[in-house]
């Protein structure tokens, strides 16, 4: 097998290692670049191309993390992981597991993470790597490895909350809520969500965004029901489309332009979080990009007849 067919078979692990270390499709799929880059100028050939490949990405991203954590701590408004629409790695036997580890919500308890501590349980406990190839791929001794692990691990146990394994389910759930959503439907809205269902927007300072969190599910279900129906009689479409492995949505103008992704969690049957990414620098490898303040502006102008 020559170089380029062993990288490209390796690709999808190697981007959803990235992916998962630096919550950036772009930046992931930058760092994936850059590992072949210094493959393909190697004089030789490891024993493991999977090894050398997996530590050589893990290394970029740890490199790219520490200088984003800069830019993210200057960040405008709540910082989400830009939206992936699917996971080029697959494990039929880990599906569930590995949809839970890319979500929005295990991303940001991942943000809480050193990036050492970050990338030793992207590496052990999402991909199941041993600690030896651990220790080689973030350059630390194995057994300074399994503490970095175990304190990775605690960190994320304190608030990760686990997300149903029935895809079905989910899927059912989210079906009736954008029903309800199309509907304009108060009480149908507020019968998915939880008690203390929060709605948070990314907008970064450059797309309109909602001044606050949400918090409630009377709150909540009335803004949905009062904003989409508006947005309807501007032509705003959505399609059901699951984001970063949970349900959600991509919402688009009437020309067919990515305004805004939507994702939900979860737990127990009922909504837990609605998060919504409105950045368009993070929307880009979605499709062309929105203008969300001309369409925001055209909003406010959608009245009813009555109103």
């Amino acid at each position: 097998m020559s170089k380029t067919e062993e990288f490209e078979e390796l690709r999808p692990l190697l981007f959803s290692i990235a992916y998962r270390i630096l919550g950036s499709v772009s930046e992931a799929e930058d760092a994936v670049q850059e590992t072949w880059l210094r493959y393909e100028a190697s004089s030789t050939r490891p024993r493991s191309a999977k090894a050398y490949l997996s530590a050589t990405v893990t290394r970029i991203s740890i490199d790219v993390l520490r200088s984003a954590r800069v830019r993210r701590e200057e960040y405008v408004g709540p910082w989400f992981p830009e939206p992936l629409l699917a996971d080029p790695y697959e494990d039929p036997t880990r599906s569930a597991e590995l949809a839970d580890s890319v979500s929005m919500a295990a991303l940001l308890l991942l943000e809480r993470l050193s990036p050492l501590e970050r990338a030793v349980f992207v590496l052990r406990e999402v991909f199941d790597f041993g600690f030896p190839e651990v220790a080689s791929a973030v350059g630390r001794s194995e057994a300074a490895c399994r503490q970095l692990a175990v304190r990775a691990r605690r960190h994320m146990a304190e608030g990760r909350p686990r997300f149903e394994a029935d895809r079905k389910e989910r899927k059912q759930l989210a079906s009736r809520f954008f029903d309800a959503l199309r509907e304009g439907d108060v009480a149908g809205l507020q019968d998915l969500l939880a008690a203390d269902v929060s709605m948070v927007g990314d907008g970064g300072g450059k797309a309109p965004q909602l001044a606050r969190a949400i918090v409630g599910a009377e709150n909540v279900a009335r803004l949905l029901a009062s904003v989409f129906p508006r947005l309807a009689r501007i032509d705003v479409t959505y399609e059901p489309h699951e984001v970063n492995g949970q349900p959600g949505a991509i919402f688009r103008d009437r020309d067919g332009k990515v305004l805004h992704t939507l994702a939900l969690d979860v737990l127990d049957g009922q909504i837990q979080a609605i998060r919504l990414v409105l950045n368009p620098d993070k929307l880009g490898h979605v499709g062309p990009v929105a203008d969300a303040w001309a369409v925001d502006r055209e909003v406010r102008r959608a009245r009813r007849p009555t109103e």
